[in-house]
This record gives structure tokens, C-alpha cells and sequence, in this order.
């Protein structure tokens, strides 16, 4: 038997998964063919080099568009994570909230909680919850969610009274224009029909744009933002959500799911060791099962994909050397090829033979009118993420000296560890058992917490006991507190070690801003008395890993830092001097953007499934096994599940992969046909 080739290009989160999947998936006895077997070959290239393994380093954490940064680049040390940070737990448990966890309404992205527990990671799933009273800082007013009331308005001139209201309520609002059932009885397959079909229900004004029957496919978000909520509203419904993104001219109906996303019964979850430990782990797989089958696994990093074409049965590709990446090094050739590359990193690849025509009896798929159609489905959005240390928690409301406005952050969540910890403390059998139901529960007090443990119990706790309770379960949230200042966000990772310190070291992430935000900060990373030497356009700064903040910039930050904790016109050095800063600046190649969102319209449900296999938009009998998977073109765009997803989806319906998880209810993307 002639021995395959598979080639992956990209080693983020859509590249590993395929690999693993590749050599961990079961196959149906239809694709028992398309299977590496022993002496096959199993590529994965890597334009960067990405810290695996001891074996192999890197200049960064692993990951892609996330990196995990620790302090002082010490994996025992405190950590930030100036990438992608969380996933939605999935719980496959029956439970109240979800009787049968693979109906189609269970909450939470099934594939990364799948894939972490066959990764044998639970142990480091911790909880990443949200406050429930977030700190404002918007057109130099300070405020806590809580305080908005029509006595205390935020600082915008809404109609109809939208400002006394917390600032989702403008999502709120504009969804409540297309209802035909309860958002929360959703699907993912009633989503995908609503991304197609979804059209305004309501009667409308004449004065409004749009009206009853427009379809949501055809409208831009910030269009019907602005016709539903007027300047006033829009501005105060996109400063107060913290993502600009999310406000932009996107597909109107998939901005519906994404801006309801949040909302109460999601469980966030992240990883104690930092989220870029799950790649380390893909990597580490993925090397002993190429082992443990025979299958020759080539690893090569600092190369990138510059061309690919298909010809007589096989992808023919170019390779180009990170030190050289604008000229093709070699040529070699593939049985299937993966673009597990975001639609930048794509369109980089199509350029090397969009002018000239094909050898004969080749076929260039990337460069077909359809097939750029469909990859200009998603929209690229630019993302700058800035990370500091600190020696104390100074935002914090129980800091030594807390700041006027501090981060109400302080919180208690109940997990099976601290379950097992009070045990071997002897605590009460009856109050363990109450616990145990109250699992993941996020509690803004100790009181709420014990007055929930003995709404079970009907017995009280003691002093000692409630004592024992808090500092088992003290779990803060990570915030977020908004700003409409170009920091847009501040995240509060604290001191969160994996391993015990001597002196602990406190995180945040002091900017979490996108879109036009993102060039504010450029402007700042080079300090006085520099030129650039580095065209943007060749400045793949994200494949390096974190840069150092210059001077200019740690002031800047601490001003605005300054006066979203201690008010309007606050001098900077309200705020600690960090003891160490470093940006992550997603807007640059390979990739590009932090994110990606669809636009309006396309018929995303037929762009999910032609674009993964784009020769299927080609004609004329072309069907190359060159194949696109990431979360750029997917159900859940910005998340790591997206990215799993894409990958899965490929592995099902071409290689005869059995599906990781049940997908009866949880489509891995949109199916041809949904029902509402």
C-alpha cells in the first residue's frame, strides 16, 4: 500500500486538534482507507515556534491566538492570559438546569470540555466567573452596575429611558424585534435557521429603517443599532458591553446569539496551569500516539505555507522559511492538506498565484471567484491585549488602602475540590451533601453562600465552620471593569501561581481593547527618538510572544487605570509603577485579528460547509482535499470550540472519523436543513 501524507499547516488550536484527532479518532468502517496507518506521514507546520515541550522550545507559549504569560516567563509564577482566556463548561452530567446534557438546550462548549477531559486536565478546570456589579468608567463618570437606576441614569441622553437601564439592555431591545420564542430555548440548529430565516417580527414605526419581515441576514448590526436606539443609546450600548466589535456592521442575526451569549446559567471555565497548557498537552499527545502507531510525525516550525495548488490526486504546495517568508524554499507534496489558518493567513497564501494561470491539469482552488466570495464572509477583527504585575492588589475592594472605585470582585464558588479539602476537615456530612447540589454556583458573599448551604440543611453553621467555608471556597471573578478610554477593559487575574511563592505577584490584564482602539496603542510602541524599521505588514510580532511595554505606554495605561479606580483627572501615579508589562498586538500578521465575525449577506450556513472543502465551490469535478478549519468560519467565532468544531466537522464527512461527542443536537456547524 502506497504510504500517505497529511500535511497541517497551522499548529494553533484547529491545527493540534486535527493531528490528535487524526491519530486518536475512531473510523467508521467507511473511512477505514482515509486512516494514517504505520509508516504514513503526519505533518505539522508551524510559522512560528511554539514553547511544546522541553524538547521543543519556543519563543512563545503555544497556542496561537492564545498565550498564556507568566510572570517573569516563570510557569510556576503568576500568569496573564493576553490571548483567548476561557470556554463555556459543558456539564455531561444530568443535572436541574439540564436534565439530558446532549439535548440540544444543554449549556456549554461540549467539544474543548470533551477534549480536556480525554486530555486528562480536569484536575486544572477551575472556575472563571463574571461579577455580577461591574465598575464603570464611561464619559468621566465612575459607577457600579448595581447604582444605574432612573434616579442615577449613566451619562448618556438615551431615548426612552435606556440609560436608567444596565447597558445590554440595548441588545435587549433590538432582539426583542425578531422574537419567535424564547432566546433561551434556542439551539444550535435553531440558530442556524434563524442566521438564514431569522426576519424583524415586530410592527415598526415608519420612521424606523427597517421594518417587519426585513431579514436579519440582510442587515448590518450597527445599521439596526442605530435605527432602534439612536446615537445616544448606540453609543451608550457599545461603550457600556466593553467589546467594540460586537457593535459593528456584523450579520445581524448571528450578533443576536453572540451579544446573548453571557448570560445567566453559563459556566466559564479556564485552566489553573494557563489556557495554553491544553496545546501543550495536544502536542505532547500527538507526539506519543505518532509513536505508539508507527506513523511518522515531522514537526517543522518557522516554516509557513506559501502556495497550494491540487494536481493528479495531490496537494502541491510551497513552503517558505520564517526568515525569508515572501519566497518559496522548496516545493512538496501532500494526499490531504489543512489550512488551519485564519482568513489573512489565507489570503497570504492565494496571493503567491492569484497572477498567474496554473501549471495544466492544475487547480487553484483559493483563487476561484466562489471560493474568495466565501472566504470574505468573515470579517477580521483587530484585537490588542496589554498584561502587568504587580506586587498588590491595589483595585481590589479589601486591598490595604483601597482605591475610591475598586473592582468588586471578591467571590465564592463551591468546586468538588473544595468539597474534598472541608472534608478531610471534618465538616458537617449534612452541609457536604447540600454543597455538592451547589456545585459552580458563583456567590458575591460568604453570607449568601452559607444562607444557601442551610436552605438545604435547615441546620446552621458555626463560626469556625463558615470560617473553614470562606477561605476554602474564596474564588474572586476576573471582573471585567469598562471604560469607553482606549483600555476598554481591565481583567483581574490577581495572583493565581500554580505553584506556591514566597512573595506573590498580582496580574491583571490592563487593556482588553479591539477595533479602532487597537491603533491607539501602536502608536505608543516605539517610543521617542525611534523610526520604524519593520513595515507593519511583515511584523509578526504575535508569533514572537508578548513584547515589553515601553515607558510611554505604562504611563498612559496607569492615567487611565488611574482614573477608572480613583476618578476623573486622577494623576497617574494614583497607580503602582508594574513590576513587569508585555502587549500582545493581534492586528499584526499572520493573523491579523483577534476574532472573527460574519457578515451580512451570506448564506453562512452554505459558506460553513463549502468553504471547509473549497473545491466544492469550484466546478467542474474539481474535488481537491485541501481543507479549511479555525474558528473564522464557524458556529462559535472567537472560542477555541469554534475551532475544534471546524476541524471535527472535516474529520466526520471526509476522513469517516467517528464523532468525538453525540452531535445529534450539537451540530458541529450549520446542517443543511434546521427547524424552528
Amino acid at each position: 500500500m502506497t504510504r500517505k501524507t497529511y500535511s497541517i499547516f497551522g499548529a494553533g488550536a484547529a491545527g493540534l486538534y486535527t493531528a490528535w484527532r487524526l491519530l486518536a479518532g475512531k473510523a467508521t468502517k467507511a473511512g477505514q482507507l482515509k486512516q494514517l496507518r504505520k509508516g504514513d506521514v503526519l505533518e505539522l507546520y508551524d510559522w512560528g515556534r511554539y514553547d511544546f515541550s522541553k524538547r521543543h522550545r519556543g519563543t512563545r507559549a503555544a497556542g496561537a491566538r492564545i498565550c498564556t504569560w507568566h510572570y517573569r516567563n516563570d510557569p510556576g509564577q503568576s500568569f496573564v492570559e493576553l490571548g483567548g482566556m476561557r470556554y463555556s463548561f459543558w456539564d455531561q452530567h444530568p443535572g436541574k438546569g439540564a436534565p439530558d446534557p446532549n439535548s440540544g438546550l444543554a449549556p456549554g462548549h461540549r467539544v474543548v470540555t470533551k477534549t480536556i477531559e480525554l486530555l486528562g486536565l480536569e484536575k486544572y478546570s477551575v472556575p472563571f466567573n463574571v461579577t455580577s456589579d461591574q465598575l464603570f468608567y464611561l464619559r468621566s463618570r465612575n459607577f457600579y452596575l448595581n447604582d444605574i437606576t432612573s434616579n442615577n441614569a449613566a451619562p448618556y441622553a438615551a431615548n426612552n429611558f435606556l440609560s436608567s437601564t444596565t447597558p445590554d439592555q440595548g441588545f435587549t431591545t433590538v432582539q426583542d424585534l425578531a422574537t419567535t420564542k424564547p432566546w433561551d430555548q434556542f439551539t444550535r440548529r435553531d440558530w442556524c435557521k434563524f442566521y438564514q430565516d431569522g426576519e424583524i417580527t415586530a410592527d415598526l414605526p415608519s420612521s424606523s429603517v427597517f421594518q417587519k419581515g426585513d431579514q436579519l441576514k440582510d442587515i448590518g448590526y450597527w445599521n439596526l443599532l442605530y435605527d432602534q436606539l439612536g446615537q445616544e443609546g448606540f453609543e451608550y450600548t457599545a461603550d457600556g458591553n466593553g467589546y467594540s466589535s460586537n457593535v459593528i456592521n456584523t450579520h445581524a442575526g448571528v450578533s443576536f446569539n453572540i451579544n446573548n451569549e453571557f448570560t445567566p446559567g453559563s459556566q466559564y471555565r479556564t485552566l489553573s496551569i494557563g489556557y495554553s497548557g491544553m496545546f501543550n498537552a495536544l502536542f505532547d499527545e500527538i507526539e506519543k500516539l505518532a509513536k505508539a502507531k508507527g506513523i511518522e510525525f515531522r514537526y517543522h516550525p518557522d516554516t509557513r505555507l506559501h502556495s497550494i495548488l491540487w494536481k493528479d490526486g495531490k496537494a502541491v504546495f510551497t513552503y517558505a522559511d520564517r526568515s525569508d517568508p515572501n519566497i518559496a524554499a522548496g516545493t512538496r507534496e501532500a494526499d490531504a492538506a489543512w489550512m488551519a489558518m485564519p482568513r489573512a493567513a489565507i489570503d497570504l497564501v492565494a496571493q503567491a498565484t492569484r497572477f498567474r494561470e496554473p501549471p495544466k491539469g492544475a487547480v487553484d482552488v483559493l483563487n476561484h471567484d466562489k471560493v474568495q466570495l466565501y472566504l470574505e464572509a468573515t470579517i477580521m477583527q483587530p484585537s490588542y491585549k496589554v498584561g502587568m504585575f504587580f506586587d498588590s492588589p491595589w483595585w481590589a475592594p479589601d486591598a490595604a488602602n483601597p482605591a475610591p472605585y475598586p473592582a468588586q470582585i471578591i467571590g465564592y464558588t463551591i468546586t468538588p475540590e473544595d468539597i474534598a479539602a472541608l472534608k478531610k476537615k471534618k465538616f458537617p456530612a449534612n452541609a457536604l451533601k447540600a454543597m455538592a447540589t451547589l456545585v459552580d454556583v458563583p456567590y458575591t458573599s460568604v453570607a449568601d453562600m452559607v444562607a444557601a448551604i442551610e436552605n438545604i440543611t435547615e441546620q446552621p453553621l458555626g463560626i469556625a465552620q463558615t470560617k473553614a467555608l470562606a477561605a476554602a471556597t474564596r474564588n474572586d471573578t476576573i471582573g471585567p471593569s469598562v471604560s469607553n478610554s482606549p483600555i476598554r477593559m481591565v481583567v483581574y487575574f490577581g495572583d493565581n501561581a500554580p505553584q506556591p511563592q514566597k512573595k506573590p505577584v498580582y496580574g491583571i490584564l490592563a487593556s482588553y481593547d479591539d477595533e479602532d482602539n487597537t491603533a491607539f496603542w501602536r502608536e505608543l510602541e516605539l517610543g521617542p527618538d525611534r523610526n520604524r524599521t519593520i513595515p507593519w505588514s511583515q511584523d509578526t510580532q504575535p508569533l514572537d510572544g508578548p513584547r515589553a511595554v515601553p515607558a510611554r505606554m505604562v504611563k498612559m495605561l496607569r492615567r487611565m487605570l488611574a482614573e477608572l479606580h480613583f476618578g476623573p483627572n486622577a494623576d497617574y501615579s494614583a497607580v503602582p509603577e508594574p513590576l513587569d508589562a508585555a502587549y500582545m498586538d493581534w492586528s499584526l500578521p499572520p493573523f491579523n485579528a483577534g476574532y472573527h465575525e460574519w457578515a451580512p449577506h451570506y448564506d453562512i450556513g452554505d459558506v460553513q460547509r463549502k468553504i471547509r472543502k473549497p473545491s466544492q465551490l469550484v466546478g467542474g469535478g474539481a474535488d481537491a482535499d485541501i481543507f479549511i478549519v479555525g474558528e473564522a468560519y464557524s458556529n462559535d467565532q472567537a472560542w477555541v470550540e469554534g475551532a475544534y468544531c471546524t476541524a471535527e466537522s472535516v474529520l466526520n464527512d471526509f476522513f469517516g472519523i467517528v464523532p468525538i461527542i453525540d452531535d445529534c443536537e450539537y451540530p458541529f456547524i450549520c446542517p443543511e436543513t434546521s427547524t424552528v
